[in-house]
This record gives structure tokens, C-alpha cells and sequence, in this order.
């Protein structure tokens, strides 16, 4: 059983919905955004999500593209953001690290040296939104080969014809993009939403987990009381940008993360 399958596992059995928490590795820098990471399971954090930062990200709003942009000027590299994960697991074996973002710097690196290197640092998922499912050879079936969950994004767009192909070689979670567009653009509305979640969990035992939109406690409520959970990643990345102390923004993704676990 992956970390993410326990994980699920464990929330269903205390009732409870998966908080999932997104950050920029090595934004602001290296040094915090480390520290910040370490602090996010004590925060409430179930799964975490660790943006690999790229030059040329497409479906990233301003909030994640500048994060990505303050990482890279700060040195951050995908070496430096799998040290994130082996750094976390000295002290945390349990909670799931998902590495998100785009396929270019894994292609550079070798897809299996990439994955090698993910396995012994102790990554457990992937999001790489810029491969179809037309593509899973390239990467998705090697990480599914190494122990690796390949979480798959669907969105409204997702009609019945399409999603059975994008259900079909998904493992974790499927993280179901509650808006079209960009990150960060937007409030998530619970009302178009949920019609959605149950559209997709007629098709597929996995746990379905939204972001996008989800900003503040009452809105990560909400969407967990109609999906397995919710995904947190602009407003958390918002309070770094913003300058706000270590603690601080701790302090905001337990407010998240008690929202969640409340719905």
C-alpha cells in the first residue's frame, strides 16, 4: 500500500477528508520554504504538494508563476526540490509528498534516472499537467512501474467520452480542477462543483480531490463536504509572497486544514 492509499485509508476511518496543502519549492528561498514544508503535517497538512518550479508554466496564474519565478532567482532546482522531500522524510515516513508541475525538467534529467532518484528520496505522487493520457508511455506508466501514484487532473471540461481515458491509468487520487482557466483567478463555487465530484466517483473508486478557488477555512469546508478534499495552494502561496513569517503562514494552512477536517 502507497503512503496515499494509507493516508485515504486512515481519513475514512476516522471520518475525516483529506487536506492537501501546495507550495512552490524553494520559494521564497531555499531556506524557508524548507522550513515551511518541514511545518506543514504538524499544520494539519494530510498530503503535500510540492511545486517543481519551471520557466514556462501554462496553467499557472500570477500567484504560482511568480512563485516559480522567486524559487529559480533563488537558485531552486529539481535536485534542490527532491532535498526537500529527502529532507522531510528524516523525521516524517508517513505523510505523502506529490511533486506537481511540468514535464520538461523530468525529460531533461532521464525519466528513469528521475524516478529513481524520486523513489529513494520518498516521493510518492505525481502531477505533470502538461501529459495527456495519450502520452502515459512517456512517464506515467514508468512511475506507476516504480511505486509512483500518477494523479491525473480532470476539469469541467472532462465530458463523459473523455474521462473513461483519463480515469484509465490514474492512481492516488484524481484531483478534479474546479474551474476552467488558471490557478489562483477565481473563489471556487460548492454549487457547480459537486454535481461534478459525483459525475466522476460513478466512474472510479478513487478518492476525488478539488483545488483551485479555494482560498479561505469556509470555502475548504465546504468543498471537502461534497468531495474527499480539498487542495490549498494561491492563498497559501499568496501569505509567502507577501512576506509573512514562517509561523504565520502555519498558522493560516491550520486554519485551512481545520476547515477541511471539519466538513
Amino acid at each position: 500500500m502507497s503512503r496515499i492509499d494509507a493516508k485515504f485509508a486512515q481519513l475514512r476511518a476516522e471520518g475525516r477528508k483529506a487536506f492537501v496543502a501546495y507550495v512552490m519549492a524553494g520559494d521564497p528561498d531555499y531556506d524557508k520554504g524548507l522550513e515551511i514544508v518541514k511545518g506543514l503535517p504538524g499544520a494539519g497538512v494530510d498530503i503535500i504538494e510540492l511545486g517543481m518550479p519551471f520557466t514556462d508554466p501554462m496553467a499557472d496564474g500570477e500567484t504560482i508563476q511568480l512563485a516559480g519565478q522567486r524559487a529559480l532567482s533563488s537558485g531552486q532546482t529539481l535536485e534542490k526540490t527532491l532535498d526537500y522531500a529527502r529532507a522531510l522524510r528524516e523525521t516524517d515516513d508517513t505523510t505523502p509528498i506529490v511533486m506537481m508541475g511540468y514535464y520538461n525538467p523530468i525529460y531533461s534529467r532521464g525519466v528513469e534516472n528521475f524516478l529513481a532518484d524520486a523513489v529513494f528520496a520518498g516521493i510518492d505522487g505525481l502531477i505533470i499537467v502538461d501529459l495527456p493520457p495519450e502520452e502515459d508511455e512517456e512517464l506515467c506508466i514508468p512511475a506507476q512501474k516504480a511505486g509512483i501514484n500518477f494523479i491525473r487532473l480532470a476539469t469541467p471540461t472532462t465530458d463523459d467520452k473523455r474521462l473513461p481515458k483519463v480515469l484509465e491509468n490514474t492512481s492516488g487520487f484524481v484531483y478534479y480542477v474546479s474551474m476552467t482557466g488558471i490557478t489562483g483567478t477565481a473563489a471556487v463555487q460548492t454549487d457547480s462543483v459537486a454535481p461534478e465530484v459525483a459525475r466522476i466517483k460513478a466512474k472510479t473508486d478513487l478518492p476525488v480531490i478539488v483545488g483551485f478557488g479555494i482560498k479561505t477555512p469556509e470555502a475548504a469546508r465546504a468543498i471537502a463536504q461534497v468531495a474527499d478534499g480539498a487542495v490549498v495552494g494561491s492563498a497559501i502561496v499568496d501569505r509567502i509572497a507577501a512576506g509573512h513569517s514562517v509561523e504565520d503562514v502555519l498558522a493560516f494552512v491550520a486554519a485551512l486544514a481545520k476547515g477541511t477536517h471539519s466538513a
